[in-house]
């Protein structure tokens, strides 16, 4: 059985044992209409000055075009978005800031160029500095003086941040650290001012975090690196040799960088996730317009079903990806808020929300990434033998997308980790699993339900998601009764659990949207985002299903495999609707408008 007090604001992994109502969410749009301006600003700032020089960033022989883009940004107040106003920046809302990651998403290595800034290189500071450091470096990064970059990785320590080898000695004089080591793949290293690197202290066993300056010397590079796409973002390997860095200089506490790296990860990821919500709309406003320019046997190829399906599967996952970005981000939003009202520091108050949904975070990477390859890899299709040639933007969307499923963890390691989390909060009894997943064992052995749902907007619909939950409990239940602490080395299992977990939390962000639009606009107004939301609920009940099998025939055996199975068909089933017309709905409607729909 679900809970179904949601009198308290939820916490992050609650959506799996919680039933969820669409007034407790969020949606796209209620954005204000200050925050679409915003939004908007960033759009025109890429149309008019990053788009029509994307040949010259990806291959210029040096930093300076990139440089001068992010000059512009600053002046912009692009930098400064999430920097409160006593720094020099708006100090926007966690969810307004996720607008702007989406609005500058779709600008290629410019806007991984702005990320790794205003992100990884920017919020160490703002989240861990004390008040001199913030004072001193904040203000230069918001308007652009300075650019940032992060140095974590080494050439040993990828996923396993915290191996690195990069040594931090104290000086005699107890004055400075000097610092030695090797960093790599580093993002805005031909052009930063200033580097976040994490190194451990003579011999801990835990990193610690320094804001070195480059005018300190001692820091020395190797040449850009070549990569598969996002060509024109400055990537080079960073060596420090006895680079002297101020005592002053270290951020935080001795040991505590791999907790600065986690947290800041977590907000990585999400914003991401938001990110590549711009790349996408980009990239169907491009193959929708070339599908109506295209003609092949005296028509536009716009008017074949094969292409109206491709479009309207484009569509419909960005929608649902979206539906549950946003949906996320004021959740985090009304955390940091509550953490506020009990007292807590702002920085700290936004650590802390943004780690409550650490769950969230990992599992919107995963799918914001893996739609971002399905949408470009779809756009190449559509373009057909133009979208080979690098003449045409497919070349380098479909290159530039690649790298999302690496950035920010793996996706394997944030499907590990997505799962890993909600088993670490039930073990700690902050999140009630178990009981949760030994109802639902009691309610496969008994008389299945076959009670018509309650009438309602979308009854039906929500009492799938409410099965997709249980198939999920179902399996996770039974899965660590098997292995109890082994379970964390049943890699496969625990990634079908998050591939699980991903689509239902998805397919029911993107009904309760379009439940909550229709109270605002009516059910006539809002059928495409409903045909929508029925699409990607019909592709979760299957992918669920999927998912599970494969789960449950790793480790069941005889009657349990066979009471498993059976309680997994029980838990996927959804009543069968035409999805043809429905996608082609999508997709005329998106020809007619002649780009993304939504």
């Amino acid at each position: 059985m679900l809970l179904t007090d949601s009198k308290a604001s939820i916490k992050g992994g609650e959506f799996l044992i919680k039933d969820i109502e669409a007034s407790e969410i969020f949606i796209p749009e209620e954005f204000t209409e200050e925050q679409k301006m915003i939004a908007q600003t960033c759009l025109d700032f890429l149309r008019t000055e990053v788009h029509p020089r994307l040949d010259d960033v990806d291959y210029a022989k040096n930093t300076d075009l990139m440089v001068e883009l992010m000059d512009k940004a600053g002046e912009l107040g692009l930098l400064g978005t999430a920097i409160p106003e006593e720094y020099g920046g708006f100090g926007m809302n966690f969810n307004t800031s996720m607008l702007v990651a989406e609005a500058c998403g779709g600008g290629h290595s410019f806007s991984v160029a702005l990320s790794a800034h205003t992100g990884i290189g920017t919020l160490p500071i703002l989240y861990y500095g004390t008040e001199e450091q913030k004072s001193k470096y904040l203000p230069k990064l918001a308007s652009g003086e300075w650019k940032a970059a992060y140095c974590l990785t080494e050439p040993d320590s990828g996923s396993d941040a915290n191996s690195g080898k990069t040594k931090a000695v104290l000086s005699e004089d107890g004055k400075n650290f000097i610092l030695n080591g090797q960093k790599m793949w580093i993002t805005n290293a031909g052009f930063a001012d200033l580097f976040i690197v994490f190194a451990k202290i003579d011999s801990d066993k835990s990193l610690s975090a320094f804001i070195v300056e480059k005018t300190f010397g001692g820091i020395s590079m190797n040449e850009e690196e070549r990569k598969m796409g996002i060509k024109g973002s400055s990537t080079r390997q960073v060596f420090f040799t006895d680079c002297v860095v101020p005592v002053e200089n270290q951020l935080f506490t001795r040991e505590g960088g791999f907790k600065i790296a986690v947290n800041i990860l977590n907000i990585g990821r999400i914003k991401l996730a938001s990110a590549v919500l711009g790349a996408c709309k980009g990239v169907i406003g491009q193959s929708v317009n070339y599908a109506n320019e295209r003609k092949q046997f005296g028509t536009a190829i716009s008017n074949f079903g094969a292409i109206k399906h491709k479009i309207a599967e484009m569509t419909v996952k960005v929608f649902a990806s979206e539906s549950a970005c946003y949906r996320a981000g004021q959740n985090i939003d009304d955390a940091i808020q509550d953490l506020l009202s009990g007292g807590m520091d702002s920085a700290q108050a936004k650590l802390k929300g943004v780690e409550q949904f650490a769950i969230e975070c990992a599992m919107l990477k995963v799918h914001g990434s893996e739609v971002l390859d399905f949408v470009v890899d779809e756009g190449v299709q559509i373009y057909g033998g133009m979208g080979f040639s690098a003449e045409a933007p497919m070349d380098r969307a479909y290159r530039d997308a690649r790298i999302n499923r690496i950035f920010e963890g793996t996706n394997e390691i944030n499907r590990l980790l997505s799962v890993g989390t909600i088993v670490k909060r039930a073990m700690k009894g902050e999140l009630n699993l178990m009981p949760a997943a030994m109802a639902v064992g009691k309610e496969i052995m008994a008389i299945p339900d076959f009670a018509e749902p309650e009438e309602g907007i979308l009854m039906a619909e929500k009492k799938v998601i409410k099965n997709l939950k249980k198939a999920s409990l179902m399996i996770a239940g039974a899965a660590l009764q098997k292995f109890m602490m082994k379970f964390e080395h049943e890699q496969e299992i625990i990634m079908n659990l998050a591939d699980m977990l991903i689509e239902l939390y998805v397919a029911e962000s993107a009904l309760l949207r379009v439940e909550k639009l229709i109270g605002i606009r009516g059910e006539v107004a809002c059928e495409l985002q409903k045909d929508a939301a029925m699409i990607y609920l019909h592709n979760a009940v299957d992918k669920v299903n999927n998912a599970g099998k494969s789960a449950i025939t790793s480790f069941a055996e005889g009657d349990e495999l066979s009471v498993m199975l059976m309680g997994l068909k029980r838990f996927t089933k959804i009543a069968p609707m035409n999805l043809k017309d429905a996608r082609r709905r999508i997709a005329e409607a998106s020809i007619e408008k002649n780009g993304y729909l939504f």
